[in-house]
């Protein structure tokens, strides 16, 4: 009994079975779609804990590790930012409840439907919260995925007809990580300076070297690339490029239309056909643009039963909360007119609780101190 519970639990991570970075993303991608269904603000802070803890349990001391505090800190912002905007703008819902009242700004004719001040209700503040932590929950899971995910792999794996884009990625991908350890490294030498690391004024203070400091670095390294012939291509048939552009083209739109379809509010079973028919012309674009490029690929990252198993968990979130929705859209979405407490439904949050697979069968990271020289390797 004791070997095969052994043979279950997740191995430590090396380089010949870490998780392909791409199903950390696939994974906070899910539950991002999970959050975008919902209002509920106890399913939105069961996800933010879901994220959290499978980020705590599966993170390495890699910089790019420490980026989810800094989505967390910048989710409790939209969060205050869009209370604010309800109490000094207005809401649109009304409301009966009065809270408090400022006093209103006379505006003029031309900003007929604006105003400046006036009642502040229970019912607009409960909206402007729920929106907020709707968004914030979304760049929680985003945050999670650039914790977990090591952006060097992540662009290695990418596919051949998106070699050409490498700069263009590269700078996108490693600005955020580099940011996150360079403001890391100038807290620190500040500390050792005897000068305060908290605060607005120290923030202030680093904000522009670190800036500077991520984004040169990032440009640097793609301007590396590019010098080594990264992103070069072969001569192919004018046939087949047209093809790869039709194909590429058309499934980016066919996505976008079905994703759209399905994050609205109705019309969920009208996206699912354009969004599996623009993945498929998409695939086919992006393997006939694979020509393109010729380029052979050292230990490349492996997708294994691991990655599907976390791939899979996201998606499945995604679906079921979205199912749960159509059966019983006020349990998701509670209505802030009339001001009632939300409930806890259960078949969501079980569809929830399915994020915390990764936690469970993702390769563990190694001790403190010797994960940072293993993973930063691409």
């Amino acid at each position: 009994m004791s070997d095969a519970l052994a043979r279950l639990r997740a191995p430590l991570v090396t380089r010949s079975n870490a998780l392909h970075a791409g199903a950390w993303w696939l994974w906070a991608l899910g539950l991002a779609a999970a959050a975008s269904r919902t209002t509920n603000p106890l399913l939105l802070a069961l996800l933010v804990a879901v994220a959290g803890y499978v980020v705590a349990a599966r993170r390495t001391d890699a910089p790019w590790a420490y980026a989810f505090g800094f989505f967390l800190a910048l989710g409790a912002l939209v969060v205050a930012i869009r209370v604010v905007f309800a109490v000094l703008l207005g809401s649109p819902i009304g409301g009966t409840t009065v809270v408090f009242t400022l006093p209103e700004v006379p505006l003029p004719d031309w900003a007929r439907g604006v105003r400046l001040g006036g009642r502040v209700t229970a019912e607009a503040l409960v909206f402007a919260f729920e929106d907020g932590l709707k968004l914030a929950t979304l760049l929680v899971c985003l945050g999670a995925a650039n914790a977990l995910a090591n952006p060097a792999r992540l662009l290695k794996s990418l596919p051949g007809a998106l070699y050409e884009l490498g700069v263009a990625v590269v700078v996108a991908m490693t600005f955020a990580p580099r940011l996150v350890a360079d403001l890391l490294r100038m807290r620190a030498a500040r500390r050792l300076r005897g000068r305060a690391d908290r605060g607005a004024r120290s923030l202030i203070a680093v904000a522009r070297p670190v800036l500077e400091g991520a984004l040169e670095r990032s440009v640097a390294l793609a301007a590396a690339m590019d010098a080594r012939g990264y992103g070069r291509t072969a001569d192919v048939p004018p046939a087949v490029r047209h093809t790869t552009t039709a194909l590429t083209l058309g499934g980016l739109l066919g996505v976008c239309a079905g994703s759209y379809g399905l994050l609205a509010a109705e019309g969920a079973g009208f996206g699912l056909p354009p969004l599996l028919a623009g993945l498929l012309a998409a695939l086919g674009g992006l393997w006939l643009g694979g020509r393109r490029s010729p380029r052979s690929r050292y230990r490349p990252d492996r997708w294994g039963a691991r990655a599907w198993l976390v791939a899979g968990s996201g998606v499945a979130a995604a679906v079921l909360v979205a199912w749960a929705g159509g059966s019983d859209p006020a349990a998701l979405n509670p209505p802030a007119v009339p001001l009632t407490a939300p409930g806890f439904p259960p078949l969501p949050a079980a569809a929830i609780l399915l994020g915390l697979l990764p936690a469970f069968v993702a390769p563990r990271p190694p001790r403190p101190g010797t994960a940072h020289a293993e993973e930063a390797r691409p």
